[in-house]
């Protein structure tokens, strides 16, 4: 790994716990307004047969000094420099709403590059071609606090403190906007596995719409409705877990695909 890779994966990504030499590793891509902390309780659930990494976006937590990407796809290249070119670990990418889009761009670099990802879990988030006019960004900060709100995947405790939103609030609206502004770019279909997750009562993605990601593979794909809305995955965590780690089993050790 070169030094300047060395110094981007500093910057982007978090590691938790220890793993098991040699363990398949899942790249988690946050959603909206989160960060790397929130795939903590997947890390720990995992560990050590997985080795858990979670991308740190600009513009909060040790990087709230920094300004927020502007789009999509600058998160996935900036995720993409992170990685080593040189590391052969069978890597998964588990991407989360917005993190769902980042996930799906990086997919596309990998694979542009020669390092297509194992399995691509694409989680509470539409296809990109299911289009819907989304003006959240353009609103005042109350409408963006309510919309958080009506998601329920934020601690409540949080809207009290006036100063903790002030802090938050530039980077959850740059969230939106790279969500609500998004556009795929012309290219090829992936040929990667995709395997998508979605909550029966998510009301920003119905589960119609979440089986559209198959028009964006050639690959294998598979579609998983839980209980929920749109973070099920906090309430389901058990289940989201299993289903990840029957999928990770079918990896080959160094192979890069799923068999």
């Amino acid at each position: 790994m070169t030094d300047r890779s060395s110094a981007a994966r500093r910057l982007w990504l978090r590691g938790f716990h220890q793993a098991t030499p040699g363990a398949p590793r899942l790249l988690f891509l946050p959603h909206a307004g989160g960060s790397a902390s929130f795939c903590f309780p997947v890390s720990k659930a995992l560990s050590p047969a997985v080795d858990v990494l979670a991308a740190q976006y600009p513009g909060r937590q040790d990087r709230l000094a920094e300004t927020p990407a502007e789009s999509v796809q600058e998160l996935a290249q900036g995720v993409f420099r992170a990685l080593d070119e040189e590391d052969d670990t069978p890597l998964a990418l588990f991407g989360h709403s917005m993190g769902a889009l980042v996930g799906f761009e990086l997919a596309r670099l990998l694979e542009s590059a020669g390092r297509p990802p194992a399995v691509v879990f694409l989680s509470g988030r539409r296809g990109p071609s299911v289009h819907r006019i989304e003006t959240v960004h353009k609103g005042g900060d109350a409408r963006l606090i309510d919309e958080v709100r009506k998601l329920e995947g934020t601690d409540t405790a949080l809207f009290q403190d006036k100063e903790l939103l002030e802090m938050i609030l530039p980077a959850l609206r740059a969230d939106y906007r790279a969500v609500e502004t998004y556009q795929r770019a012309p290219g090829p279909r992936s040929k990667c596995p995709f395997v998508v997750l979605t909550g029966d009562a998510d009301p920003r993605v119905t589960p119609d719409e979440a089986r559209t990601w198959d028009q964006e593979t050639d690959g294998p794909f598979e579609l998983h409705v839980y209980p929920g809305g749109h973070f099920y995955l906090v309430a389901q965590q058990q289940a989201v877990v299993a289903r990840i780690e029957a999928t990770l089993r079918r990896l080959g050790p160094g192979s890069g695909a799923v068999a």
